[in-house]
């Protein structure tokens, strides 16, 4: 086999259903952030089928997968991705589609009322904890109700109490908005606080993604 053809993942089943909060946990290097990958359209099956509420990602090309990903897909990063010269609100405004500013200013002081920053609209991410500028993160990536939520370590940069609040009011908005989500981590005690659990396997060599089937309904 070619260096280039190397196999890397083996997916042979997994669905999620709609609505359902989903914790992925696996040692460094068994796929966990690569099965977000091809889930969200960033990397391409070499074969099997990609279905994303109804929509077959295996049969899209790159436009159409960056097209799929930036209208029904929210992602939750551990580094946050905030631009530093703008504000919270700001960066919000950033994934927010035209249309009634009224209405939008209306949501965007509710959603910075849950996470409890509503008074840190203003402020520009070096004036924010690592803590507040995840929230400001999680109101970007659920705000324009995607069908479904990507977390890929999201609390891997912040302390361990942060953390425990920071999944805690994650599970929390994804549930009052009946949003589907996946989440990578390697924190079983943070995992656990999830409805379902998926163990990755371990590293194998001879992993590969083909003949595989994954659904999110």
């Amino acid at each position: 086999m070619k260096a280039a053809d190397l196999p890397v993942l083996d997916v042979p089943s997994f669905h999620v259903e709609k609505g359902e909060q989903v914790a992925i946990i696996g040692p460094s290097g068994s796929g966990k952030s690569t099965l977000l990958h091809l889930i969200g359209g960033v990397l391409p099956a070499d074969s099997g089928q990609l279905f994303v509420n109804g929509q077959d990602l295996s049969k899209m090309n790159e436009r159409e997968r960056d097209y799929f990903r930036s209208t029904q897909i929210g992602y939750i990063f551990q580094d946050f991705h905030l631009i530093p010269s703008l504000t919270a609100e700001e960066n919000v405004r950033l994934v927010l589609p035209k249309g009634d500013p009224h209405a939008q200013n209306r949501s965007l002081q509710e959603w910075f009322e849950r996470v409890g920053l509503i008074k840190r609209r203003t402020h520009r991410p070096s004036e924010l904890s690592r803590g507040e500028q995840q929230r400001v993160a999680m109101i970007r990536s659920l705000i324009n109700q995607p069908c479904l939520v990507l977390a890929d370590e999201p609390t891997g940069s912040l302390d361990w109490e942060t953390a425990q609040q920071m999944m805690s009011l994650m599970l929390t908005l994804c549930r009052e908005e009946n949003l589907t989500l996946l989440c990578v981590t390697h924190d079983l005690p943070l995992a656990h606080q999830f409805p379902r659990t998926v163990q990755m396997g371990e590293i194998n060599e001879t992993m590969h993604a083909s003949r595989n089937e994954v659904g999110v309904r």
